[in-house]
């Protein structure tokens, strides 16, 4: 009894500290998050040039970006690209994450080659890919390749492939970092008594692996989910959103407008729509997960 009469000041003590400990965090989350997040969507009811003054204007920009003809298209482009790219990047990432999680040397060695895409720069990454696939002097007609020399970024079809592939190619390294993590925390006994019951590599995989990764593909797709919804900087330098508007999503609407048209009013309301979107979109995934959040904040880290 006197022991725990001892411990329990400290403990409160403890208990005390925690809300100043965490008030450096919130201070940062406010001032860098939640005001400009307000401030944009202030800027939704104003009409402004990005220089002169800033006059209330109702819902006028909100009604010209939703009866917008474009809009719905910049929807479906942005929802296509972020569709496409989970469902390229996430089997890959779970097999190359599993691959990586081996105890062979030559497997730590390839897991940092393979992250060294993630290191580039999204433009220098666009800048380079259109020039290997220029049809005129890129790598199709160095090397003689007839069907390497397609206009790639000159039809639709292929120009929302190009991007999907190379949006995969920068992030799965990314995501195959956290399945990695994932795999490791797989206590090896379910493995072992796997092969003592027979189970062959692949059995464990589809039996074991996979069913553990619950948590960490919940974590792993929604950070690509959301993620998705910010792609700019790669598909401008590629495409421009081009051909027509084959691959111009919502945050490149939402550039041209502010920093192209001047229209600021209208840019802050796709970029409301844009954080309502992502909010939507990370909270059903977090229902997916189930109540066990904490186990899923654990295991998906």
């Amino acid at each position: 009894m006197s022991s725990l009469t001892h411990h329990a000041p400290r403990s409160g003590r403890r208990g005390s500290l925690l809300p100043w400990l965490a008030a450096p965090a919130l201070v940062f989350f406010i001032g860098f998050a939640v005001i400009p997040l307000v401030g944009v969507f202030a800027l939704g009811f104003t009409t402004w040039d990005g220089i002169g003054a800033i006059h209330p204007s109702g819902f006028d920009s909100w009604r010209a970006v939703l009866t917008d003809p474009g809009l719905p298209h910049a929807l479906l482009v942005t929802f296509g690209v972020m569709v496409a790219s989970w469902a390229f990047q996430t089997p890959m990432s779970i097999l190359l994450g599993t691959f990586m999680a081996g105890r062979q040397r030559y497997r730590a060695v390839l897991g940092v080659i393979y992250f060294i895409p993630l290191l580039l720069s999204s433009a220098a990454i666009a800048v380079a890919y259109k020039a290997l696939l220029n049809p005129t002097f890129g790598l199709g007609a160095g090397l003689g390749v007839d069907w390497l020399s397609k206009d790639w970024l000159g039809q639709p079809g292929l120009a929302f492939g190009v991007v999907i592939f190379i949006v995969s190619w920068q992030f799965i390294p990314f995501h195959s970092l956290i399945y990695q993590g994932g795999v490791q925390q797989i206590p090896a006994s379910l493995y072992e008594a796997a092969q003592l019951d027979g189970a062959g590599r692949v059995r464990q995989f589809f039996s074991i692996t996979l069913p553990a990764l619950k948590y960490t593909i919940i974590t792993s797709s929604t950070l690509m989910v959301v993620g998705s919804l910010t792609f700019f900087d790669l598909i401008y330098v590629l495409t421009e959103g081009g051909p027509g508007d084959a691959t111009r999503v919502l945050a490149l609407d939402m550039y041209k407008r502010g920093f192209q048209a001047n229209l600021m009013g209208p840019a802050s309301v796709i970029a409301t729509i844009l954080v309502l979107v992502g909010l939507g979109l990370a909270l059903l995934l977090r229902r997916l997960g189930g109540k066990d959040a904490a186990a899923s904040q654990l295991e998906g880290a």
